[in-house]
């Protein structure tokens, strides 16, 4: 069972304002019922406001009611309606000063083993512009003379489980040649 939104509180409104047993506020609350017990006492929570679930639809009148009827019913949290939030992605990565200019090294990579990849892809692996992408693939990038095409695995500027999810996904093959296994494995 989920726990209601501030417990103590939740705890002190259904002391204060329902027939409900300690153990059943416990249970619901999940708090111990000493503690519970003590709230009611006035030695803990001194002050506290209380924190009415059915305002904000953690219970119903109802569901209250049954339990106030038998003390060996739990209450029930209420399900919420509202959509399950999403998770969202991490957003672009920080890649070092260092390692931005061994970005053009791993397109030219990508784009000479993986040519099936889409250019959105290659930007979400290796964090750069579609502009970039096509300078390196037609060798007008400024840096065309010294380009060398390197792993971005081996680089630092991907993860290999994220390039092979991006080489399923584009429908290519994820088995890399027995050199690139090698060389990947050698690093510490």
């Amino acid at each position: 069972m989920t726990q209601p939104l501030m417990p103590k509180a939740t705890a002190v409104w259904l002391i204060e304002n329902t027939a409900l047993s300690f153990n059943q506020v416990a249970e619901f609350c999940q708090l111990h019922s000493l503690e519970v017990q003590a709230i009611a006492d006035g030695e803990v929570s001194l002050g506290m406001q209380g924190f009415d679930p059915i305002a904000n639809g953690q219970l119903s009148r109802a569901e209250i009611e049954r339990c106030s009827k038998d003390p060996s019913l739990s209450l029930e949290i209420q399900k919420s309606e509202l959509p399950k939030p999403t998770v969202k992605g991490k957003g672009p990565k920080y890649v070092p000063i260092s390692k931005r200019g061994d970005k053009p090294d791993a397109i030219a990579w990508l784009v000479k083993h993986h040519p099936e990849l889409k250019d959105s892809q290659i930007n979400r692996l290796v964090g750069t512009t579609k502009e970039t992408i096509n300078k390196v693939r037609d060798r007008t990038h400024w840096n065309s003379q010294q380009i060398t095409a390197r792993h971005p695995v081996i680089l630092g500027l991907c993860q290999q489980q994220d390039l092979d999810n991006a080489i399923l996904k584009a429908g290519g093959k994820t088995e890399a040649p027995e050199s690139q296994i090698e060389s990947i494995s050698e690093i510490p």
